[in-house]
C-alpha cells in the first residue's frame, strides 16, 4: 500500500478505492509536460490527485 506523508508536519495517508475496497497505488500523469503525482485503482476504477498537507504535496513511500 502506498502510504503519503507530508515532509513538514509528519502527518500520513493511506487511501482505499471507493468501489472495490482495495489500496491506491502511486503513480504519475503528464500534464501539459509536467508530472503530476496521482493515487489510482489497481483495478482500473479511476484515479486521483495525490493527497496534500500543509499546503504541499505529500510524498509518496510504499
Amino acid at each position: 500500500m502506498a502510504t503519503y506523508e507530508c515532509s513538514i508536519c509528519g502527518m500520513s495517508v493511506n487511501a482505499t478505492c471507493g468501489k472495490c475496497n482495495e489500496s491506491l497505488v502511486d503513480d504519475t500523469i503528464d500534464v501539459d509536460g509536467s508530472e503530476v503525482q496521482v493515487s489510482k485503482c489497481p483495478n482500473g476504477h479511476g484515479k486521483i490527485k495525490s493527497p496534500s498537507c500543509c499546503g504541499k504535496d505529500m510524498s509518496c513511500s510504499v
